[in-house]
C-alpha cells in the first residue's frame, strides 16, 4: 500500500496543518531561489560585475512571462483544492487534466513570446551597452528552456492543492544541486560565461519538471495524470480563468511595470545595477517565508471553504498572518545586521562601489518587509474562497500605478537620488497592504451573511 502524501486540512490542529504544509513549501522556494542565486554568485565572483549586472537586469523581464502563467497556476490550485476538500474525485480529475493540457499550450506561448520580445524589452529598460549583449544572450537561452519551469510550477501547484508540499522540495533539492554543479562546470571548466549559467538553469529546471510529471503519472489517487485524458473541460477551464486570470494579469502587469522600474535602476550605471542585483538575490530569500505561508493559507482556506468550514478558514488566516509577521521581522533584522558579509557572497572585494549600493538598498528597504505579510496572506486567503479580482485590482494600484506615478514624479524632482529609487518598492507595499487589509475585513465580516460558493 502506498503512503498518502496529500493532506486534508479540514481537520486537525490549525498551527500544525499550516506548519506541516508551509515548511516544505519554504524549503522548496528556498531551493528554487538557488537557481538565480547560484547564477549570480558564479558570474559575480568568477566572471565580472558586468556579467552580474547582465543577469540582474533580466529578472523583471523573466518574471513578466513567468508571472503571467503563475497566476493561472493559482487559479488551478484553488479549483483543485476546493474539489479535494469537497471530496469530489471526478471534478478533481477533470481539473488536473485541464490544468496540464493548458500548461502544454502555455509552454509554446511562453517560449515564443519570450524570444520575440527579449530584445525590445531590453531596449525599453535602457540597458547599459556594456552589458546588453550578455543580457540578451542569457535571456534568449532562458526562454528556449522556459517550458521546464512552467511545467514544474503548474505540476507542483496541483500537488500543493491536495496538501502535498513535501515531494516538490525533494525534486528542487536535486535540481538545485545539479544546477550548482553545472554552473561551476560550464564556467570554471568549459570557460563559458553568462551562457553557461543559462544552460545550467534550463537543464536543471527540465529535470525538476520531469520528476513532477513522473509523480503525477504514477499516483494512485484521484489527481493521477493520465496522458489519454488530457483535454480542456470547458466548465473547469472557465472557472480556472475566472480565478486565475485576474492574478495572472496582476502578476504580468506588476512584473512588466518592474521592467520600467529597472530603467530607473539602470540609470545608476554598472555599479548601481550590480549592487541592486546582489541586494535582489538576498531580497528574494527574505520574501520566501511569507510566500510559503501565503500558499499554505490559500490551500487551507480553499479546502475549508470547499468543506463549508467558514470559522476554521477564518481562524487559519489569522494564524498564518501571525506566523508570517514573526518570521519576516526576524529575518529582516538579521539581514540588516549581516548585510555586508551576505552581500559579499556576490560582490568581489575590490568592487567597493557595488558594495556601497548593495548595502544602501538593504538598509533602506528591509525595515518595510513586514508590510508584505498583510498583502500576501490576505490576498492568498481571498483567492482561496474564489475572490481573485479585487486583490488583483488592489495590487495593481499599489504595485504598478502608485509605483510608476511615484517614480515619474520624484525622479524629476530629485534626478540623482538613489533614495527615491530605493523607496519605490516599500512605499508600494505599504499602499497595497493598507487597502487590501481594509477590503479583507469587509469580506470576512460578510462570510456569515452569504451562501458559500465553491469552484
Amino acid at each position: 500500500m502506498r503512503v498518502r502524501t496529500d493532506t486534508d486540512m479540514t481537520r486537525g490542529n490549525i498551527w500544525a496543518q499550516l506548519l506541516k504544509f508551509s515548511v516544505p513549501m519554504l524549503l522548496g522556494l528556498l531551493f528554487q531561489q538557488l537557481y538565480a542565486t547560484v547564477d549570480a554568485w558564479v558570474v559575480g565572483k568568477f566572471v565580472s560585475k558586468e556579467a552580474l549586472a547582465a543577469i540582474g537586469c533580466n529578472s523583471s523581464i523573466i518574471n513578466t512571462v513567468v508571472g503571467t502563467f503563475a497566476g493561472l497556476s493559482t487559479g488551478a490550485s484553488v479549483v483543485i483544492s476546493q474539489a479535494f476538500g469537497a471530496r469530489d474525485d471526478e471534478r478533481l480529475s477533470r481539473a488536473v487534466h485541464t490544468t496540464m493540457t493548458v500548461t502544454l499550450i502555455l509552454c509554446v506561448l511562453g517560449t515564443s513570446l519570450g524570444l520575440i520580445f527579449a530584445k525590445p524589452l531590453l531596449e525599453i529598460t535602457n540597458t547599459d551597452p556594456t552589458v546588453q549583449d550578455d543580457a540578451l544572450l542569457y535571456l534568449t537561452i532562458y526562454f528556449w528552456g522556459v517550458s521546464g519551469l512552467l511545467v514544474y510550477n503548474m505540476g507542483t501547484g496541483i500537488l500543493r492543492a491536495v496538501g502535498d508540499s513535501t515531494r516538490p522540495v525533494a525534486f528542487l533539492i536535486v535540481s538545485a544541486v545539479i544546477n550548482t554543479g553545472l554552473d561551476l562546470l560550464f564556467v570554471l571548466v568549459f570557460g563559458l560565461k553568462v551562457d553557461g549559467v543559462a544552460y545550467a538553469t534550463i537543464i536543471s529546471e527540465a529535470i525538476s519538471a520531469g520528476m513532477v510529471l513522473f509523480v503525477l503519472i504514477r499516483s494512485d489517487r484521484a489527481y493521477r495524470l493520465r496522458i489519454t485524458r488530457l483535454r480542456i473541460h470547458k466548465d473547469v477551464f472557465s472557472r480556472i480563468l475566472a480565478l486565475g486570470l485576474p492574478t495572472s494579469i496582476q502578476s504580468a502587469l506588476t512584473s512588466f511595470s518592474n521592467v520600467f522600474v529597472q530603467a530607473y535602476i539602470n540609470s545608476l550605471m554598472a555599479d548601481g545595477m550590480a549592487g541592486w542585483t546582489a541586494y535582489n538575490r538576498l531580497d528574494a530569500f527574505l520574501a520566501v517565508p511569507v510566500q510559503a505561508i501565503a500558499m499554505a493559507s490559500t490551500t487551507f482556506v480553499g479546502q475549508c471553504w470547499g468543506a463549508q468550514l467558514k470559522d476554521r478558514a477564518r481562524e487559519g488566516v489569522n494564524k498564518a498572518l501571525m506566523l508570517s509577521l514573526g518570521v519576516t521581522a526576524f529575518l529582516a533584522a538579521l539581514l540588516m545586521l549581516l548585510n555586508k558579509p551576505l552581500l559579499g557572497i556576490f560582490i568581489k572585494a575590490q568592487d567597493t562601489g557595488v558594495m556601497d549600493y548593495g548595502r544602501f538598498f538593504v538598509l533602506v528597504i528591509s525595515p518595510f518587509y513586514v508590510t508584505i505579510c498583510f498583502n500576501q496572506i490576505y490576498a492568498g486567503a481571498l483567492r482561496g474562497i474564489g475572490r481573485a479580482t479585487a486583490p488583483t485590482v488592489i495590487m495593481l494600484m499599489g504595485f504598478v500605478v502608485f509605483r510608476q506615478i511615484y517614480l515619474f514624479t520624484f525622479t524629476r524632482l530629485f534626478p540623482t537620488s538613489r533614495l527615491v529609487i530605493a523607496l519605490a518598492y516599500p512605499l508600494g507595499w505599504v499602499v497595497c497592504s493598507t487597502v487590501l487589509s481594509i477590503y479583507y475585513f469587509m469580506v470576512r465580516n460578510s462570510w456569515d451573511e452569504k451562501p458559500l460558493k465553491t469552484a
